[in-house]
Order: C-alpha cells, then structure tokens, then sequence
C-alpha cells in the first residue's frame, strides 16, 4: 500500500469523535484542531517509534502528538507520565498540553476505540462493545472517570507536575475519544442516542450470516490492525469470497472478530466485522 503511514495518520485525524462538548458521562471532549496532512518523512521525524511499535493505541499516541505539534494552538508539555507509588505504577497520565488561543492548560485523556452495537443488551449504552467482547464504552468511560482522570490529583503526581511548573486545580480536564461503531445492518436506519451519528463507519454480522449468495460476488481484504482507520478504497491485493472465508475460519480458532474491508465494485466499499461469537 503506498503511502501507508500517511494514510494511517490521515485515517486517525478523520476519525470522529464519538460525542460533542459534555454531552455524554460529563466527560468535556476535547476541541480537535485542524491539522495539513504530513509527508511520511516528516511523521517519521517527529515519531520515529512509529516504524516499530504497531500497537494500535500507541500509534494514536504517535498522531496525536504530530497533530497537536503541527496545529497553530496547542503546544504539549508533557507526555506518558507513569506515576509510581514504591515502584507500583498507578496508572499514566497521556498529555499535558498549553491552549494558546485560550490561554489555558489541559490534561488530556485520549482514546481511539472500534465499537459494535449488541442489541442483546437491555440498557442502550451497555450495547457500545469491543469486536471481541472484551471491553466496553462503559468499562471505558468509567476507568475515565474513576482511575485515569482522578490521577492527576494523586499526591504521587504533584512532584511531577511541580517540575513542570503546573499546579494540578490549574489544569483542566478533556479527553479525546475518537470511534469507529459498527451496527447490524438491520438497524442502519436506526437513530441512536447519545452518539455522534458520523462515528458510524460500518456494520456487523455473524458467520452463518456470511453466505456465498450475499457476498459471493464480492472482493475482500483483512487489513491489519494498525490499518483499521484506513479509507477502504486504498486497499490492494483483495481476495475472492472463498478464500476470506478460509482467513476468517482461522481467526475464529483464536477468538478474533476480523475487519473485512469488502469491494463491491471498482468505486465503492464497505467496511464490516464478522463476529466469532
């Protein structure tokens, strides 16, 4: 894929975020600036960890940083801060960072999540889970709330904020949470509460669902995870339908719900999981 990099920090800057303000949970969502779209020599300069470390959540980090960095408003402090008590690490604060335009300063939380809606669920924002079961937007926003937020006001942080000059009831509080939410495809027309209706980016089905007569015509990719923000349409060496369905067999022995990326025609593309479970 040319220009991978890029398109990775391109497809993390039009991620949506997945509510406004302080709409949802009482958690202030953090103004995104407008950034230009940078060369991969100059992504790599400014994070070259990024040509080793594949994590997903990391290498939000890494764009993240870029961003803020080339943005005309915000400048970071600080970064990572893993605060310790005797050698046990608490938890780390993600950045510190000045608003120049409104003359403040912020601790910033970010989170960048893939979200399918189970309708199984009774509470409406219970149903927001992880592709493989394993967390939730729940579980999310109250480690917010409850662990990573309260942080900076752990007497173990007040050290490090006072190397830096910064007092801890001086900082604000916001967080990034940017999201990727996949629906069933019978509820496409669904509208659904509390959230940014433009984080919606595909759907989801189960296996048996994944039949040869309603996709068999059909072209496929399973990009890798670090690719998931990528735009589709830029996807290279797809696949027919029984030979991603042999790939998805595989991932179901380990418990991975695969993102397909799926051409229906030369123009036009969808994106979907397909669940294990």
């Amino acid at each position: 894929m040319d220009k991978r990099l890029e398109l990775q920090f391109q497809g993390f800057l039009a991620t949506p975020p997945l509510w406004f303000k302080n709409d949802m949970f009482n958690l202030p969502q953090f103004e995104f600036p407008r950034v230009p779209l940078l060369s991969k020599e100059i992504i790599l300069a400014g994070s070259p960890s990024l040509l080793t470390n594949f994590v997903l959540g990391k290498r939000a980090e890494s764009f993240f940083d870029l961003a803020l960095t080339h943005s005309d408003r915000f400048l970071i402090i600080a970064q990572n801060i893993q605060i310790q008590r005797e050698k046990i690490t608490l938890g780390e604060i993600d950045f510190l960072i000045e608003d120049t335009v409104k003359n403040r300063q912020l601790h910033v939380e970010l989170v960048c999540k893939f979200y399918v809606y189970d309708p199984s669920f009774e509470n409406e924002l219970e149903r927001w889970i992880g592709p493989n079961r394993k967390d939730t937007l729940l579980q999310k926003t109250e480690k917010l709330k409850q662990k990573q937020l309260p942080l900076l006001y752990k007497p173990e942080t007040e050290p490090y904020l006072s190397g830096l000059n910064l007092q801890s009831d001086k900082l604000q509080q916001e967080v990034c949470f940017k999201a990727n939410l996949f629906i069933p495809k019978n509820l496409k027309n669904k509208e659904f509460e509390h959230i940014n209706h433009q984080c919606i980016s595909g759907f989801w089905l189960h296996f048996e669902e994944f039949t040869e007569t309603d996709y068999g015509r059909f072209q496929f990719l399973v990009p890798k995870k670090q690719d998931w923000s990528i735009d589709p349409k830029y996807g290279e060496n797809w696949v027919s339908y029984s030979e991603i369905k042999e790939s998805i067999g595989e991932l179901f022995l380990h418990k991975k719900s695969p993102l397909l990326w799926i051409r229906t025609n030369r123009r036009q593309f969808e994106r979907a999981f397909v669940v294990w479970w």
